[in-house]
């Protein structure tokens, strides 16, 4: 039977990454609006930076929450219509953001809604993806799709960021509402969910594997999975490290970099140009450390990754007091392992406890990284009203990491985790 993957000769699982790697750029697009506007919305409607910080807090602590159970929506309903729902979802969120005026509103339409929406688009769909349809090549794979967030900064941030300063911040949402409009058609028509759709086998296999159907309540499923996975050091030991992952990466440097720029002088729009040079140094590093994962031990991956961000945390502060070329210095150096953590993470997690729950274990591992994001985004803010600066949490952020990197080789090796370099 002549089938969509005989008759292309590319893989249509390659089709797939492209559109998940458009999903996963406009979702992290979304989620870093809350910092280019945090300056907008001090001066328009008076609220203070813990105000705004605590709708930016719920919105990443939902974003994680949402992992396990999107795992589960998906593999009930299907990546194509669980995508377009939550897409819908943002478009109509973003769609009400210009009429607020009270910051009620704001925790409503950013922390909930946008959180629960782009929680669906997070890296569990990645990992997802990953699993189905690619056996060889499946680090590589998962490490261009966790390096989309990166390239999600580098497009949105300088643009908002210039639309914000010339027109103002609701033309910003606007922009980025059409461009939800535009991806939802795409998903709609050419997202397939599983290789069997197509015909095809995952690739680096032979067999054409129909999906088993998914078995046991939506809900219930990942909080058992979740029960099973608690027994384990090692599900402990990654969502440990990944609290201070989530901690001292998007809810803390996603966050506040802008408006620490900000405090010492640097425009909005060159602040937002440094958290996009990062996020071209992280799609290199991210994908590179997807390469690394398929061919080296994971757990000393992670304790280069973790300690090497430590020391550029650390050294952040001394950067803002000298001035722009010294935060280029860090944009390079952080950027570069901004989240090349995920790659060897989701790596350990599928050889520790399977391909077929690595979606939904991976999912609460990504819970512990966003309240230890949520944790840092409110707690920043706070620190940042009380003490007149941000030094004394990027200073911490610097030394938990390289706690983390410590942790991360307690981790249990798995002989299968590490193919010959070779391979």
């Amino acid at each position: 039977m002549e089938t969509e993957s005989k008759r292309s000769k590319l893989y249509y699982g390659w089709y797939v990454v492209g559109i998940t790697f458009l999903i996963l750029l406009v979702s992290a697009g979304i989620n870093s609006i809350p910092s280019v506007l945090m300056l907008s919305f001090e001066q328009e409607f008076g609220w203070d930076r813990a105000a705004v910080s605590g709708a930016a807090s719920i919105k990443i602590f939902l974003y994680g929450l949402m992992g396990p159970f999107s795992a589960s929506l998906m593999a009930r309903y299907g990546i194509r219509k669980m995508v377009v729902a939550s897409l819908l979802l943002l478009a109509a969120s973003l769609s009400l953001t210009p009429f607020m005026t009270a910051v009620w509103q704001f925790d409503v339409l950013w922390g909930i809604a946008v959180g629960l929406g782009t929680g669906m688009l997070a890296n569990v769909l990645g990992v997802t993806v990953a699993n189905r349809w690619f056996v060889k090549h499946r680090g590589l794979v998962v490490g261009m799709l966790t390096a989309s967030a990166a390239t999600g900064q580098l497009l949105f941030l300088p643009l908002l960021a210039r639309i914000t300063v010339e027109w103002g911040w609701r033309p910003a949402v606007y922009a980025t509402i059409a461009v939800i409009i535009v991806l939802i058609p795409l998903v709609a028509v050419w997202m397939r969910n599983h290789p069997y759709d197509v015909g095809a086998a995952a690739l680096g296999t032979e067999e054409v594997v129909k999906p088993a159907a998914f078995r046991g309540h939506l809900f219930l499923e990942p909080l058992r999975a979740l029960a099973s996975a608690s027994k384990s050091v090692t599900f402990w030991l990654l969502a440990g490290t990944f609290f201070f992952c989530g901690f001292s990466t998007n809810g803390l440097i996603g966050t506040h970099l802008i408006p620490a720029c900000g405090d010492y002088s640097i425009p909005i729009v060159a602040a937002a140009s440094l958290l996009a040079l990062m996020g071209v140094f992280d799609l290199v590093g991210t994908t590179l450390s997807g390469w690394l994962s398929d061919r080296f031990d994971s757990r000393w991956l992670l304790f280069w990754y973790y300690g090497l961000r430590g020391l550029s945390l650390i050294f952040l502060p001394t950067a803002l007091g000298l001035g722009y070329t010294q935060m280029l210095i860090f944009a390079v150096f952080y950027g570069l392992d901004w989240i090349a953590t995920v790659p060897p993470t989701v790596r350990i997690a599928s050889d520790t406890f399977g391909k077929e729950r690595a979606g939904m274990i991976f999912g609460w591992v990504v819970v512990a990284h966003q309240i230890g994001a949520s944790v840092a985004a409110y707690g920043a803010g706070a620190m940042r009203d009380l003490l007149g600066s941000y030094t004394v949490p990027f200073m911490l952020a610097g030394f938990v990491c390289l706690f983390a990197s410590l942790m991360a080789v307690k981790i249990q090796r798995v002989r299968s985790a590490v193919p010959s370099v070779n391979a």
